[in-house]
């Protein structure tokens, strides 16, 4: 029986390819299918789609109701697979590498509608972190789709040349070369879009093949695209279209000619998902989600840091958020070094009038920085591991010729290094520079150990006479190659290394580039990524107010991403919740123009309700929690003679308890870690900050929410205080963490009002709110459920298991009332939603007709 229902899911699994699930079952019904057979099929079918949706990574917020199709590859699939294959090749290992990679493209495509809907038009956002392998996501989210069904493919790729040119040699050796004939191409590694004459080769049903389009962000380039995919709208009517917008907030957003062109190679598309990747994603979450553009409506993922990835808090450190513990906050590596205001108009003009004739003059420190990047390439080399190349980054300035004025002073400084290697100044200066570098940043703190002066002193020769130093600007020809031989290189310059763009082998960068925006800012740190086998030796010169922006920025990024961490676990959706970006006296968040559906919002716990949806299930965490709700419900007996039994219901209510008293509870209550939107020292913090600024918050209700007593599973609080149990079941997962239980929801939002008087029941979350706004504008609500430790689901959540845990759980819900004043000393914008129901970068490339 076994054998023969699993030969029947085979062939749900086969139908799949061809419809969605729903017409897929309605298919093995028209078989003749037995009901109960369709009805195991489907409820297998759901296991599987579960486990992608509860991942523990990425975390995704998502509209609601969409349908997950996509349950990870198949033995038949080709793209992916060879993938997987390149990357084995080029060392990633299985675990965490490749599997967390795998998880999270899985969790991408599986948010997009399946390749056989008759229509669809979806749009959503995935946040990395800068030079994180964002590409490499990315890449494998179109070999998944591929494998799937999904015909063409388009990707955005930045707005110079040079990054264009590096993904399409991304995609085509990743993509194409393992299986030449699945794919066609639009463009060349040479050649931007230019029209084809005859689209039915490309999209008549008799062609198979996938399609790939790599194409800059240029009006002209883009326009050209938009009237072929115009012209070919006959063929076009099935052809499922992926579009991935690399770096989405650059050009994307708030631009005159390359948003609306966007929106109409979109519109010529009737089965269109776009699906927009950056690390910076303040300008994306910033669009008017009521508008008709790019706002990422059904869904957005964030991706997770990756193992030994350098990013913005691991070199700058960060301030502490509210609540936490200043001592508790990394200060990041000593890794930047300090760049003198009185240096920095010589290296970069005061104004646009002093461009013109600009001669930059070799500081102390910039000779250091250049002096130490000799150093450390002399040094990996003594090493033998990791990357073969060795870059350093020279970024003062945006204008070319700034650029381009650096390039005779540095030759010069490279020609006399060469010619002072027998001077015993010379040397024993390096060496000081060596010993000292070396000691501030041990080797041994990165599992390395460090290269004495004497072993790099013999590389030191070749690396000088193999150091280039290029121009790489838009005006200039030089460009950074790296597919010709290990490069030893110095690079000048502005946008074209900013965006995208790797650097390989990144060890030293010299940046005092004044910008206004986030975005820029952070989309400048190319020193950002992986550091294989010199993890230790990076170093970052820069001004002392540069650094502290990116320390600024770090907190910013750091907060983002646990609001949509905290919006993932509350069910909220893309339309319902708005990520707030802490802003900063000097800084925009991101163009003034990309701001203009931004609110002001603010940090708080205002208005919210939290409940705790994670537990560990061991004895020891769960008694001690027991005990923390029994203190508290004694004390809360001991504070008030206001208490309100309710025996029919199983619940009772003690109303008025002090702050003290539910603060005590909080600090010795243990959230699991996996719930960021339940961390006890933010709650702590914010109710004191409202008890000390608002005098609001003094005061709170405490409730107990259970069952009637009599059932033989009755739980006691304090004398004469006892409910009968709750029951919730947790999630059923292929292979449940013995110590953990995932219950999906505990407090339903009749509990949110269940110390309001009259009848409640009919009233919708908001309702609540008013009511609440109204009658208790002051007082907080601390919820207790007592939930059985057995826990047996109904027969009718097939997809609940018991919780069998080792004793009782306690659960907590609180509910805060909304602040009639500002309630947080931080200032935030976030996307408008009142219309929704229920230097900066230089732009002139994008509309230029040289591509």
């Amino acid at each position: 029986m076994s054998d023969a229902f699993d030969g029947m899911y085979e062939t749900f699994k086969a139908l799949l390819e061809g419809f969605p699930p729903s017409e897929a079952v309605k298919r093995l019904e028209q078989l003749g299918v037995s009901p109960d057979i369709v009805e195991r099929i489907r409820e297998r079918h759901e296991q599987q789609t579960i486990r992608i949706k509860e991942m523990d990574e990425p975390h995704a917020v998502v509209l609601d109701n969409r349908d997950t199709w996509y349950t990870g590859p198949q033995p038949k699939d080709k793209c992916w697979p060879a993938v997987v294959d390149l990357l084995r090749m080029d060392g990633w290992p299985q675990d965490p590498a490749i599997s967390s990679l795998d998880d999270s493209s899985t969790r991408v495509v599986s948010l997009l509608n399946h390749p056989k809907e008759k229509a669809f038009s979806t749009r959503g956002l995935v946040v990395g972190h800068v030079q994180s392998g964002k590409t490499t996501n990315f890449t494998s989210v179109i070999a998944k789709a591929a494998d799937r069904g999904y015909k063409l493919f388009i990707v955005l790729a930045g707005i110079h040349n040079g990054l264009r040119r590096q993904t399409q040699a991304r995609l085509v050796q990743q993509l194409i070369e393992p299986n030449p004939s699945m794919w066609s191409q639009l463009t060349g590694l040479e050649k931007d879009f230019t029209p084809q004459e005859n689209p039915a080769s490309y999209f008549g049903k008799s062609n198979k093949t996938r399609v790939l389009c790599v194409v800059k962000k240029n009006a002209t380039v883009l326009r050209k695209l938009a009237r072929w995919l115009e012209k070919a709208s006959d063929y076009l009517e099935d052809c499922p279209t992926l579009i991935i917008d690399d770096e989405a907030d650059q050009a994307t957003v708030a631009t005159k000619s390359i948003n609306p062109l966007i929106l109409d190679i979109m519109g010529s598309l009737p089965k269109c998902a776009y699906v927009g990747y950056t690390a910076s994603p303040f300008a994306n979450l910033l669009i008017d989600p009521s508008a008709k553009d790019l706002y990422p409506e059904h869904f957005v993922v964030n991706l997770p840091k990756p193992q030994g990835h350098f990013g913005t808090e691991v070199l700058f450190g960060r301030y502490a958020l509210d609540g936490e513990d200043p001592e508790q906050v990394d200060d990041g590596y000593d890794m930047i070094r300090s760049v003198p205001d009185e240096d920095v108009p010589l290296v970069r003009p005061a104004t646009r009038a002093d461009v013109e004739g600009f001669e930059p003059v070799i500081t102390d420190t910039l000779r250091q920085a250049i002096e130490y990047f000799w150093l450390v390439t002399a040094a990996r080399r003594v090493r033998g591991t990791g990357n073969p190349h060795s870059t350093m980054l020279i970024h003062t300035s945006v204008n070319t010729a700034v650029h381009n004025s650096f390039g005779r002073p540095l030759r010069h400084l490279r020609d006399k290094a060469i010619q002072s290697l027998a001077d015993p100044q010379f040397l024993s200066r390096l060496h000081n520079l060596w010993e000292q570098e070396t000691a501030r940043v041990p080797a041994q703190d990165f599992g390395e150990t460090k290269v004495p002066f004497d072993e790099l002193l013999s590389e030191l020769r070749g690396v000088l006479h193999s150091c280039r130093v290029i121009m790489d600007n838009s005006s200039s020809e030089d460009r950074l190659d790296y597919e010709n031989g290990p490069v030893v290189a110095i690079a000048v310059g502005g946008n074209t290394l900013s965006r995208g763009l790797t650097l390989e082998g990144l060890s030293v960068s010299y940046f005092v580039r004044a910008v206004s925006a986030y975005d820029t800012l952070l989309q400048m740190g190319r020193w950002f990524g992986f550091r294989g086998g010199y993890a230790d030796l990076p170093r970052i010169w820069m001004t002392d107010e540069l650094a502290e922006w990116f320390r600024h920025l770090a907190t910013v990024e750091t907060e983002m991403r646990r609001d949509v961490d905290i919006y993932m676990t509350e069910d909220e959706t893309p339309l319902t919740f708005a990520v707030r970006l802490r802003t900063h006296p000097a800084l925009r968040v991101t163009a003034a123009a990309k701001m203009r559906g931004a609110v002001k919002a603010a940090a708080s716990y205002g208005g919210k309700r939290i409940q705790t949806r994670y537990f560990h299930t061991n004895a020891g965490w769960l008694r001690d929690n027991m005990d923390a709700a029994r203190t508290l419900v004694n004390a809360s007996v001991a504070s008030t003679a206001r208490v309100e039994e309710r025996p029919a219901d199983g619940r009772y209510v003690f109303r008025d308890v002090p702050h003290d008293v539910v603060i005590t509870f909080l600090e010795t209550y243990r959230f699991h870690e996996k719930s960021p939107e339940n961390d006890a020292a933010l709650i702590v913090g914010y109710i004191r900050k409202r008890v000390a600024a608002a005098r609001s918050l003094k005061r709170w209700n405490i409730a107990i929410v259970g069952n009637p007593r009599g059932s033989g599973k009755d739980f006691a609080f304090a004398s004469n205080v006892a409910v009968g149990l709750n029951a919730r079941a947790r999630l059923a997962v292929t292979n449940p963490d013995p110590d953990f239980a995932d219950i999906k929801t505990l407090m339903s939002r009749r509990d949110a009002a269940v110390d309001l008087d009259g009848d409640t029941a009919k009233l919708n979350e908001q309702g609540i709110k008013d009511l609440r706004r109204d009658k208790l504008p002051d007082t907080g609500l601390l919820v207790l459920y007592p939930i059985d430790k057995v826990s047996e689901p109904s027969p009718a959540k097939k997809l609940r298991a018991p919780l069998n845990a080792d004793d009782h759980v306690i659960g907590v819900g609180l509910v805060f009332p909304e602040p009639w004043d500002v309630d947080s000393t931080v200032d935030y914008v976030s996307a408008d939603l009142s219309n929704v129901r229920i230097e900066d970068e230089d732009y002139s490339l994008l509309d230029s007709e040289d591509v």
